[in-house]
This record gives structure tokens, C-alpha cells and sequence, in this order.
């Protein structure tokens, strides 16, 4: 006898059905149900906004609504949707207060507003010097700096591989004299600086220290973060140098450093943002960019380092996309999960470094070329989201993002979207004012539950190195991208100016980079190299790749916790090196030499 499928389970087929399904609602709710809503579905049925009819439909014609990442969105929520044992001082606690649902800070933006950041490099150092002087002088309290794609891969301008990339989407950055022009008038122990590199992320930052040093600014006073997060090359970007476990080890090397160096700068900002660039859900955004930062906990544990002496350095960085209240719930799950991680699995006793502080910038994947004017009430929205969050700084996208880099004008009016957000809105006046709706508690759980199930897959992966080295993560967000994509083309998902509401209009003024900053680049590689001391500079190169060539030993030499640094921690190298002008592309290259470049396995 053929074998007897299984038959499908029963699914009531009431439009109101869903009120009852795995819920205990109240008398009140099942009433309003069967005679208010319940007629009125059957007069007026349900219909995704802007969908076709048909669409977004299950199996029996009822309209199915989503968040953007496709987590079905129940039609009303209330305390049915919550755990039985859900109570505010469980589950949500107080701003300040473990579990940090609620926020980091006991009066959020009532004592400091968020840092208003704008991420801005392009072309030459002199010109960006600028730009950053214009930011600052409108009201901008932060500086982020975007580097051009060769000084990100570790190239130097006149690098054959640099040809057609030189100052194109970021600041090319070459030598301390770069790095000298760039701050040029900027006082650096005033000033916060983020700098979005990372396989060079070293180097970078030892420009940067020994430009605040020549400013004479004090190393323990000055602020800021680099990206240095390696594992979302990886997982995402894609721009990395070295294989995984040497480029680990750089990271490390940073921890190390900053903790006895420069105790109030964050070695570290571990990103989501680019793996939500790529594709990915909130949920992967959110799992993935945790994981990453157990990940490193674990590799500087394995170096001797106390979780305490570095922990309170970690920080974030994370996408603010269009789903408002996913995008909200993301964030509030991410400081509950973390504080839990710090505490329960690595011990952490300072409650600084249970702490999650991140930084949040708007969707650039999300702003279309079309009706580039619209996307300034899309990064509104998504900054909304971000400041309800109760994120720690902000960037807000130029409308033009899709185009080139920002015009002078488009980037002054992210910076006003910011400013009227923090001054006019009123949504900094109450800490976590949506915090108690059902609906957000509800995402907010959920988000977190996910999470951890992820958390549960890598840890049986071992680790995430381990993970990204059989693509189970690249994977995950490849077919997240397919997915959303595929709604996308069915109109599943609407995205005004693109696939409706569309016109025919003409091309914005852009910003546009033309092949004069290679040539200034260059001229300035070749003067320096003929007046620096190069015996300096192969003596430098020399010691740093002994040390890099010599595996730190856990404890050897004391760590960072007792306040050494070993002997084969390969940042007083490189800051020697820089110190003596030696090239990004040099300093990268002396490294390449001992540990060789990373190719990835594609993975089917």
C-alpha cells in the first residue's frame, strides 16, 4: 500500500481567528471580536496597503501583513500577546537598570542628547577638512570619517590597484601628513571622532593618535571609536586583507593597547549596519552584530585579558531601516541581550561593561535614485526610530545617497533632520516613551528570542570565525536578500517612487570626483618618501613584523589588566612606524608579508 502522507493541520478559516490562536484573550477582546470585528471584515476585508488585490494572501484569501524583514504583524495587540508572567519589573525594569530595556541612562536625552555624527569623507584631505569644519560650525557635535576604498584595502594612492578609486567614496588617507591636514584646526581632545576602518584599523588609528599627540592633546582624555570590526568584512562588506585569525589578532592588539592607553576611546564599534546593508533581516542585523562582539569577548579572553579591562570600550553600531517599530524593538532587545551576555556567560562584574552603547546611522540601501527628494522623509522616519531607541549618536543619510557623495547642501539638511528631531520633536523629553505598548514589547521579545536562537546555532558551530568560514551566516543573509527582493518585484512590498507612484524626472546635481585627487595623492606620496628618513622607516617596518611574525602568549608579559602590554602586541610598532611616516600602504604591506592575504570559499 502506498505509504499515507500526513494530513495537513486543520487551520480555522474565520477571519477573526486569529484572536484566539495560541492566545488567552480576554472576555472583552473575544466580544469585541465576534460582534465589532468580525462584521466588519466581512463588509470591508482586509488589504495590505498598496498591495495588488491577491497578494499577500495565506491559504485562505486572508490578507497576510508583515514587518519589512517578514514577521507577521497580528492586526491588535494587547496582554494576551505578552508572556503569562509579563510585569514591567521583569520585563522592562527601569532606565539605567538591568535588564536596560528602557535605556543605558537613568534620564536618556534629558542629561545628553545623542552625538550628532555625520559620516563624511570625500576626495582630498584639505577638502574634507572642510566639509568637517562647515558640520561642526551648523551644529554637528561629532565627526565620522569615511575613508576611500584604497585606504580601506590597505593601498596607497599610487598603487597600481588604486587606479579610478582614489578619493571616490571616502577621504584618501595616505601618511600622518594626511591624517595631519585632516584635522588641521580641530582640536581633538574637544572633538569625538569615529573612523569607519577595518582591516587597517590599526594603522589608522595610530595616525590619528599621533596627530592628537603632535596637537599635544592627553591620549587618556581623548574620545572616539574605530570600526575595527573584522568579522562584518567577512560576514558582508567584503573589504578585508588578512585570513581571519591574523586579522582577529589585530583586534585584539587594540584592546590591549586602548586599555592601558586611551581609556576613554573605543577600540571597537562591532557593526550591523553593513550586514543589513547586505540583506539581512532585522533579526540577522541583530544576531549576527551580537555574536560578533561574544566572538571577540572570547578571543580577548584567550589573550589573557579581563573581560572588565576592555569591556566597557565595546561598542555598537547598527542600521536604522524603514520598519519604525522593528527598527525600535531591535535596539531594545540588543541592550537586554547584551547585559545578560556580559554578566552570565563571561562574568563581567563592572556594570559598565554590561552596557550596550551604540551608534545608529539611516539605511542608505534603502534611499532609491528615483525621486531622490523622498528619501528625506525616509531618513527622518528612520532617525525617529533610532532616537526612540534610544540610540547614543546618530548619522543621518543624504538624500543624494544613491547618486555620489553628499552635496554641501544635502548633508546640511541631514544634519537639520537631526536637529529638529532632537529639538523640535519633544521625543527626548520622557525616557523610552513608547516603552509598555503591547506591540513593541511583543516585537521586542520576539526579537531577543530569535537572537538567541542564532546565538544556539553558532555556539554549535563554534564560534563565529568557525561559522564564517563555511558561510553559514553569508548564506542566511544571501537568501534574506533574495527573499525581500522577490516581494519587492511582486509588490508585496511597496516602495514609493519605484515600484509605484512612479514619474519621469531628471537627474539631481551631484557631487562628482574626477582623477585630479590621484594625481595631488600622489605628488605628495612621491615628496615624502624623499624627505623622510626611509632608514627610519625599514627599521620600524623591520620590528613590526617581528612582532607581528611572534604569537602572543595569554598573560605573557602581564596584559593590559595589570597594566602591560606584550612584548608581541603589534600596535607600538605600528605607531612607531607611523610616527617615522611610513605609508598606510607600506605598514599594510609589511603585515601582508607575514600573514599573507584572505581569498573566500564560495560556499553552495
Amino acid at each position: 500500500m502506498p505509504e499515507k502522507k500526513p494530513s495537513k493541520p486543520q487551520v480555522a478559516e474565520s477571519p477573526v481567528a486569529d484572536v484566539f490562536e495560541k492566545r488567552n484573550p480576554s472576555a472583552a477582546e473575544k466580544n469585541w471580536a465576534e460582534n465589532t470585528l468580525a462584521p466588519t471584515l466581512e463588509k470591508s476585508p482586509e488589504r495590505p496597503i498598496g498591495a495588488p488585490t491577491g497578494v499577500n494572501r495565506d491559504e485562505h484569501g486572508h490578507a497576510r501583513f508583515t514587518t519589512i524583514s517578514g514577521v507577521p504583524i497580528r492586526r491588535l495587540y494587547t496582554p494576551a500577546d505578552l508572556p503569562a508572567d509579563w510585569s514591567e519589573e521583569k520585563y522592562l525594569g527601569y532606565p539605567g537598570q538591568s535588564p536596560y530595556t528602557r535605556g543605558i541612562h537613568a534620564t536618556g536625552y534629558r542629561g545628553k542628547l545623542f552625538t550628532m555624527r555625520q559620516f563624511s569623507g570625500f576626495a582630498s584631505p584639505e577638502e574634507t577638512n572642510q566639509r568637517y569644519k562647515y558640520l561642526l560650525e551648523h551644529g554637528g557635535s561629532g565627526l565620522s570619517v569615511a575613508f576611500d576604498l584604497p585606504t580601506l584595502m590597505g593601498y596607497d594612492s599610487d598603487h597600481p590597484a588604486s587606479e579610478g578609486e582614489v578619493g571616490k567614496c571616502g577621504v584618501a588617507i595616505d601618511s600622518l601628513e594626511d591624517m595631519e591636514i585632516l584635522f588641521g584646526g580641530i582640536d581633538l581632545e574637544k572633538t569625538t571622532v569615529s573612523m569607519t576602518i577595518n582591516s587597517p584599523a590599526s594603522v589608522l588609528w595610530a595616525m590619528y593618535l599621533v596627530v592628537a599627540e603632535k596637537q599635544g592633546a592627553d591620549w587618556k582624555k581623548i574620545s572616539g571609536t574605530i570600526q575595527n570590526d573584522i568579522l562584518k568584512e567577512y560576514i558582508a562588506q567584503k573589504e578585508y586583507i588578512y585570513p581571519p585569525a591574523p586579522s582577529m589578532r589585530l583586534v585584539i592588539d587594540t584592546f590591549e593597547f586602548g586599555s592601558k592607553f586611551t581609556p576613554r576611546f573605543n577600540t571597537i564599534s562591532i557593526s550591523g549596519y553593513h550586514i543589513r546593508e547586505a540583506g539581512s533581516t532585522a533579526l540577522q542585523e541583530l544576531a549576527f552584530t551580537l555574536y560578533d562582539g561574544v566572538e571577540y569577548v572570547e578571543w580577548a579572553r584567550r589573550r589573557g585579558l579581563d573581560v572588565d579591562d576592555f569591556g566597557p570600550r565595546l561598542s555598537f553600531f547598527f542600521n536604522a531601516h524603514n520598519d519604525f517599530f522593528e527598527e525600535i524593538a531591535k535596539y531594545r532587545a540588543a541592550r537586554k541581550i547584551w547585559g545578560q551576555v556580559m554578566r552570565d556567560r563571561f562574568g563581567a562584574k563592572n556594570h559598565r561593561t554590561w552596557l550596550m552603547r551604540f551608534h545608529t546611522q539611516t539605511a542608505g540601501v534603502s534611499l532609491p535614485a528615483q525621486q531622490p527628494m523622498n528619501n528625506i522623509a525616509r531618513v527622518a522616519l528612520q532617525a525617529l526610530a533610532a532616537v526612540l531607541g534610544g540610540t547614543q549618536s546618530l548619522h543621518c543619510d543624504s538624500y543624494d545617497e544613491a547618486l555620489a557623495l553628499p552635496t554641501e547642501e544635502a548633508a546640511r539638511i541631514a544634519l537639520r533632520t537631526q536637529q529638529i528631531i532632537a529639538y523640535e520633536s519633544g521625543v527626548t523629553q520622557t525616557v523610552d516613551p513608547l516603552g509598555g505598548s503591547y506591540f513593541l514589547e511583543s516585537l521586542t521579545l520576539e526579537m531577543e528570542k530569535g537572537a538567541l536562537d542564532y546565538f544556539s546555532r553558532l555556539d554549535a558551530m563554534g564560534g563565529m570565525v568557525k561559522a564564517i568560514e563555511r558561510g553559514y551566516p553569508q548564506k542566511e543573509i544571501a537568501e534574506a536578500s533574495y527573499q525581500y527582493q522577490r516581494a519587492a518585484e511582486a509588490r508585496e512590498k511597496i516602495t514609493v517612487g519605484v515600484n509605484e507612484f512612479v514619474i519621469e524626472e531628471e537627474s539631481p546635481h551631484i557631487l562628482y570626483i574626477d582623477e585630479t585627487v590621484a594625481r595631488q595623492q600622489s605628488a605628495k606620496l612621491k615628496a615624502l618618501r624623499a624627505r623622510r628618513s626611509n632608514d627610519d622607516v625599514r627599521r620600524t617596518l623591520d620590528a613590526l613584523q617581528k612582532a607581528a611574525a611572534e604569537e602572543p602568549k595569554a598573560g605573557a608579559n602581564g596584559s593590559a589588566a595589570n597594566g602591560n602590554i606584550s612584548n608581541a602586541n603589534t600596535m607600538p610598532h605600528i605607531v612607531d612606524a607611523v610616527r617615522a611616516y611610513a605609508t598606510v600602504g607600506e605598514i599594510c604591506e609589511a603585515l601582508r608579508q607575514v600573514y599573507g592575504t584572505y581569498t573566500e570559499t564560495s560556499v553552495t
